[in-house]
């Protein structure tokens, strides 16, 4: 009979903090080990030292190597990998033995533990229980007294050694969020939470529940006293104090052309800060319903009042987010707003436009790259310019040769616009010039297929299709059985 192998959470620090499963457990095995810096004190060790009898026997695992660089021939990774390969086999003598072992780790073992290192090389070998612990986010969320998270609002848990950008971007969209393995990363973190306007919300927390434990506002702390025993919290926004009234703002932000697949960091940060939503019904169903925001409908013809409404509330003080899909400068709500904000009472209100998917790039890339070599954007709609202006640019791009992405191509009040528009494309096209029609890209009646433009049929184009209009370039191939591409080459023929 082999021994037993425990992974075992010690908590936070304080040794009143385990389990009474994990108490248990480490006064009855016949082996202890735990990890330690080359000073050979371990933290882990200092928690559980209450639970310990004196007469188990202690395996002190040693790293080679902490933040340093290492003479190691694979490096600081390959000193670890060698470690730990030994460490296991250390610990697999004991359980070959038939002795129990438990292995100690800060806070709960499968959260960013040590242990985990030991469970991938010997838990297939023995018998193992993983003993939960209480982790270092509950701890500093407890010692800091704010709610993590409320209602629907979602965690999002990150390592502070990632890159800024990645930082930065992670931290404007989320809801709530911890942030690890401070330490020498903390001033690229409060770089990445200044950039992404989130700083004033952080709440520092340093040892939480262990001796020299420290809570305060993160923008005051002294990057050279923070150890890496330290978090950084975003709040619940629900818990964070309502501003006092102060100059407002208009965002326009690009929601892609469906759901949350296509949004953007940048633009689902903004939506989460917004006190105000504005927008069409359709879209504005989209985004998620968060507590204390408010959400203010409308329909799709009124985009110069919807436009002046959200300027309104900007200048009362709100921060407004402007609801568009896809790409709000791409035939949507930007231009909306930034002519109603050229004008009185509006030209001191704040107004950024946050990009988004437009239909073009979503469409084209469900069918191949359709878009790989130049092209031309036009709507068909003659609600906002005369039939005659669309056939000028048709006859205009048709003649240059480029692919044309179709926006609007039909409505319920619209329906000879497909048509027209084929003829006139017929004069300058070949007849089997691939045409790439999608429907609802990214939504739940998506579909995309390709036709021949002499077979494009009106009637099955409405105001959720987009059309990709080959040049005499672009090709049409079967590449496996049912399986369609479009692509366009990026070189073009010399002329002759």
């Amino acid at each position: 009979m082999t021994g037993r192998l425990y992974g075992v959470g010690l908590g936070p620090g304080d040794p009143s903090l385990l389990t009474v499963r994990a108490a248990e457990l480490i006064g009855r095995v016949d082996v202890v080990a735990y990890h330690s810096a080359r000073h050979g004190r371990s933290i882990a060790r200092s928690i559980a030292e209450r639970y310990l009898t004196g007469s188990q026997i202690e395996e002190k695992l040693v790293y080679p190597v902490t933040v340093e660089t290492t003479d190691h021939p694979g490096g600081y990774r390959g000193a670890l990998e060698e470690f730990y390969e030994e460490a296991a086999e250390r610990l697999a003598a004991h359980l070959e033995a038939g002795r129990d072992v438990a292995i100690l780790a800060e806070g709960d073992p499968f959260f960013y533990g040590s242990y985990q290192h030991m469970h991938k090389r010997l838990a297939h070998r023995y018998p193992t229980e993983v003993v939960p612990g209480v982790t270092s986010i509950s701890a500093a969320a407890a010692r800091s007294g704010v709610p993590l998270v409320e209602a629907e609002e979602v965690l999002t848990v990150i390592p502070g050694t990632l890159p800024e950008e990645e930082l930065t971007a992670r931290l404007a969209a989320a809801d709530s969020a911890v942030v690890m393995k401070l330490g020498r990363t903390f001033p690229t973190v409060r770089r990445a939470l200044e950039r992404a306007g989130r700083l004033d919300e952080a709440r520092y927390v340093e040892r939480a529940t262990m001796p020299g434990e420290r809570t305060e506002a993160l923008a005051g702390v002294d990057p050279q006293t923070v150890p890496y025993f330290s978090v950084a919290l975003l709040p619940s926004r629900l818990h964070q104090p309502k501003p006092a009234p102060e100059r407002g703002e208009v965002v326009v932000v690009g929601t892609g052309p469906a759901g949350p697949l296509w949004l953007t960091a940048e633009a689902r940060g903004a939506l989460a800060n917004a006190t105000d939503l504005v927008g069409y019904t359709t879209y504005l169903d989209r985004v998620p319903v968060r507590a204390g925001q408010a959400r203010h409908a409308s329909d799709n013809k009124v985009e110069s009042e919807r436009a002046e409404f959200a300027l309104d509330l900007a200048r009362r003080g709100h921060r407004v987010a402007v609801v568009s899909s896809g790409d709000p400068g791409v035939f949507a709500m930007a231009t909306a707003v930034l002519e109603v904000a050229g004008t009185d009472p509006y030209r001191d209100v704040p107004v950024r436009i946050l990009p988004g998917m437009t239909a073009a790039h979503a469409a084209a890339s469900r069918a191949g790259a359709p878009l790989g070599h130049d092209y031309a954007v036009v709507s068909l709609s003659d609600r906002l310019k005369p039939w005659s202006a669309v056939e000028t640019r048709l006859r205009a791009a048709a003649a240059a040769d480029l692919v044309l992405a179709l926006y609007n191509p039909g409505s319920r009040s619209r329906t000879t616009q497909v048509g027209l528009a084929r003829d006139l494309l017929l004069e300058y096209r070949a007849p089997g010039t691939p045409v790439v029609l999608a429907r609802d890209v990214g939504g739940p009646t998506e579909r995309v297929r390709t036709v021949e433009l002499a077979e494009l049929d009106p009637a099955e184009v409405d105001m959720r299709t987009i059309l990709l209009i080959g040049s005499s370039q672009t090709q049409w191939q079967e590449r496996t059985p049912g399986e369609e591409t479009v692509w366009t080459p990026r070189r073009y023929p010399e002329e002759q």
